[in-house]
């Protein structure tokens, strides 16, 4: 799996409401071209850009299971997960070049994020040592 995450520190960009119409366009444009090459190599499961921790809701389970929800904005977010990618890969360092590609999307100016994509296995079933 790979995970986009946003980190409002260490970024040099501005948030995506500030970005030009044009620069969203093509940073959407680079995001369906990688799906587009993903699912032509036989390697995209399943993928999405997630909504803004501003629609996020968190969910626990309160008295007799009953779901407790809080809503936000959650001011105190400073990391978000933005976006993932569930890849079927060869192997694992097939997975890292595909986020580190994914990593170059553009964002104001045209140039790269670097944002960071985390490369985390998906696990089927608990280890066999367990």
């Amino acid at each position: 799996m790979l995970l986009m995450q946003f980190s409002a520190a260490g970024t040099d960009f501005p948030p995506i409401e500030t970005w030009t119409s044009e620069e969203i366009r093509e940073h959407v444009a680079f995001m369906a071209e990688v799906n587009e090459k993903l699912a032509a190599e036989g390697e995209l499961v399943g993928g999405e850009g997630l909504a803004g921790p501003a629609q996020a809701r968190i969910v626990r389970a309160g008295a007799g299971g009953a779901p407790v929800v809080t809503e936000g904005p959650f001011a105190e977010t400073k990391e978000f997960l933005a976006g993932y990618w569930i890849v079927d890969c060869d192997s694992p360092e097939r997975a890292v070049a595909l986020a580190g590609h994914i990593s170059t999307a553009p964002g104001p100016g045209g140039r790269p994020l670097n944002m960071p994509i985390e490369v985390r296995p998906v696990m089927s079933a608990p280890p066999q040592e367990m």
